[in-house]
């Protein structure tokens, strides 16, 4: 059986990742707003990345994955700039402020 990790860019630009096992019926319940929580109100939606996995403990581990990510690293992503995920990876250093 397939299952489909997913992206979709909200109209606000926010990103809603999610995980199914029907991947057509449920991009068409965003876009028609009956999946309620988070994309229904913010309609509409585009979808902007899927990934097929035929064993649901590795697409529910990649759709962790992607949740706990950056929006900087999920759209690297979404544009498929995978040399620039390593990169984006790497933890932020603190840079104290400038006083002046």
């Amino acid at each position: 059986m397939a299952v489909w990790v997913y992206i979709l860019r909200c109209r606000d630009q926010s990103y809603y990742t999610g995980l199914t096992t029907a991947l057509e019926q449920r991009i068409g319940q965003h876009k028609a707003g009956t999946m309620g929580g988070y994309t229904a109100s913010r309609l509409p939606v585009e979808c902007v990345y899927v990934a097929e996995f035929q064993n649901m403990h590795e697409a529910i581990a990649w759709e962790r994955t992607i949740k706990r990510w950056s929006r900087a690293k999920k759209e690297a992503l979404i544009k498929g700039e995978f040399d620039r995920l390593p990169v984006l990876s790497k933890n932020r250093q603190h840079h104290p402020s400038k006083s002046s």
